[in-house]
């Protein structure tokens, strides 16, 4: 058995670990609030996106821009959204876990994909696993603007342009509730026709100038990168939500740790009081 100082130690520390615990759970909670009302505030802009381009692209069947023209799938891209930080539970297990076995699925080789990651969390695990990653991006705020994530948005939408890759799919914690969090991956390029219709843009409501090839040359690609930045912000809540329930979960357990530590601590002092009190009897014992 330990003895009583070793105990009593051990209890300290747990009490000054729960501490920090509860500390960041109350900040991973403040930041969860913040980042479901950016997403929220994001959704009519989205909205109105849609609109417009379900008037141009949704009522002209013959419209033939390449990111809506399907075409035969190559080379694929992959942008993978994990965070630059820990103590977030499986969050960023569980992503890179879906994304290895498309990638196994999938593909033959390194050849057949390009990789964009966000996240340190995410850079160092493909790496150490020889992946080759096209680009990277670190130190995303935790309720990032569109500024802060437009270079890699616009380097995915880059690639698909060009022709470097046939198809883009992200790799994302999509946030469903504080206590639910599901690995998911969703398909932004090429845009389906579903995509292209999903507003409720009215040809009466807009006029057009230029011609809708022109606009749908400018548009298109900031549809596509606002896709990006609206899965980025709803992966930040989900990492926020991760964290939140990992801390609760540690502050819960050092609970638990304290409450039997303390136990064994009085058992412990029990035992040394009761051995006290032999030797003192059987010292008094000895000299009758």
């Amino acid at each position: 058995m330990a003895s009583l100082k070793e105990i009593d130690t051990r209890i300290k520390s747990t009490k000054k670990m729960k501490q920090i615990t509860q500390a960041m759970n109350m900040v991973s909670n403040s930041k969860l609030r913040r980042a479901e009302k950016n997403t929220k505030q994001f959704k009519p802009y989205m909205d109105k996106m849609q609109d417009a381009i379900t008037a141009v692209a949704g009522s002209d069947k013959t419209a033939n821009h390449p990111m809506l023209r399907q075409r035969e799938v190559k080379k694929s891209g992959y942008l993978v959204i994990t965070s630059d930080k820990g103590l977030a539970g499986a969050y960023n297990a569980n992503i890179l876990k879906n994304l290895v076995q498309t990638l196994d699925e999938k593909h033959n080789s390194q050849d057949e994909f390009e990789l964009l990651v966000i996240g340190q969390s995410g850079i160092d695990f493909l790496e150490n696993r020889g992946y080759n990653i096209r680009t990277v991006m670190t130190d995303v705020p935790d309720q990032p603007t569109f500024k802060d994530i437009q270079s890699i948005a616009t380097k995915a939408v880059d690639l698909y342009s060009d022709e470097e890759i046939d198809e883009l799919e992200i790799f994302f914690s999509h946030f469903v509730s504080v206590l639910e969090n599901k690995p998911s991956k969703k398909k932004v390029l090429p845009l389906s026709p579903e995509d292209s219709s999903l507003g409720h843009g009215q040809m009466s409501s807009y006029e057009f100038e230029p011609d809708k090839a022109s606009i749908l040359n400018v548009i298109l690609p900031q549809y596509v990168e606002s896709l990006i930045y609206g899965t980025i912000l709803d992966a930040k809540a989900s990492e926020h939500a991760a964290r939140m329930t990992a801390m609760k979960n540690a502050s819960d357990n050092a609970s638990e740790l304290i409450d039997d530590l303390s136990l064994e601590y009085n058992r412990a002092r029990q035992a040394a009081i009761t051995q006290q009190i032999t030797e003192i009897v059987g010292g008094a014992t000895a000299f009758e």
